[in-house]
């Protein structure tokens, strides 16, 4: 049996990583409940410090939302990561046969699934709060383009960090001025589609975030590896 018959397929390998961080994470709820009550938090807030009226809270949604998913996410990714390596899952799955590709993609994924969880909550709250409905399909294509070009970066720089003692320090001083230009594309898109401005106006920001997204998981892809060895 030659070396590439015993490593894992990538498919396979992701699956397995993905349904092992899912699972885990509903007997343990310890990254969601988290990341879920500093939303909450962060939300409400918001809501009792600024007193706006209809046409500004329509203005400020979309800043207000992102806000609270980039640092309810980073508070998600440095407990994701830093529990594999306190209980050393992440010892067992670079020793195990499979392309460590996997692991990138794996965890991204499963990442990107509690994002979407906590921007669902998030956004439920937010119509509740500022009795704004948040309906438009468009506005939640554009939270999931922008919250996978967030756990893109986000888990490859985790990964880097959470060697270090400060990792909750440091990876948010890595991760945010990274994520500068998706941050900017993601509250313009979204705030064209609360507004019902006509899609052409804001099109340009879509296809820039389409396209940052994919530069993050290329360059994670490419990376992933590297940092891991290191």
């Amino acid at each position: 049996m030659s070396h590439s018959d015993r490593i894992t397929p990538l498919w396979t390998a992701l699956r397995v990583i993905v349904w092992k961080d899912l699972t885990t994470e509903l007997r343990s709820r310890e990254l969601l409940s988290g990341m879920l009550l500093f939303s909450v938090s962060v939300l409400l807030i918001f809501n009792f410090a600024l007193e706006l009226n209809a046409r500004s809270r329509a203005e400020a949604a979309a800043g207000i939302l992102w806000s609270t998913l980039i640092f309810a996410g980073t508070l998600g990714l440095n407990r994701s990561m830093a529990s594999e390596k306190e209980q050393g899952g992440m010892d067992g799955l670079l020793l195990a046969p499979m392309d460590r590709s996997a692991i990138y993609f794996g965890k991204m994924i499963a990442n990107w699934l509690l994002m979407m969880v906590v921007a669902g909550v998030t956004g439920l709250l937010y119509s509740i709060l500022y009795n704004q409905p948040l309906t438009q399909p468009g506005l939640w294509l554009v939270f999931a383009l922008g919250s996978l070009g967030y756990v893109a970066a986000g888990t490859l720089l985790a990964a880097m960090t959470v060697q270090t003692r400060a990792r909750e320090l440091l990876l948010p001083i890595l991760l945010l001025p990274l994520l500068f230009p998706l941050l900017m594309a993601a509250v313009r898109s979204s705030m064209g589609f609360l507004q019902g401005l006509p899609f052409e106006e804001f099109a340009q920001s879509v296809h820039l975030l389409i396209g940052i997204d994919g530069l993050f998981i290329a360059l994670g892809y490419l990376l992933f590896d590297f940092v891991m060895a290191e």
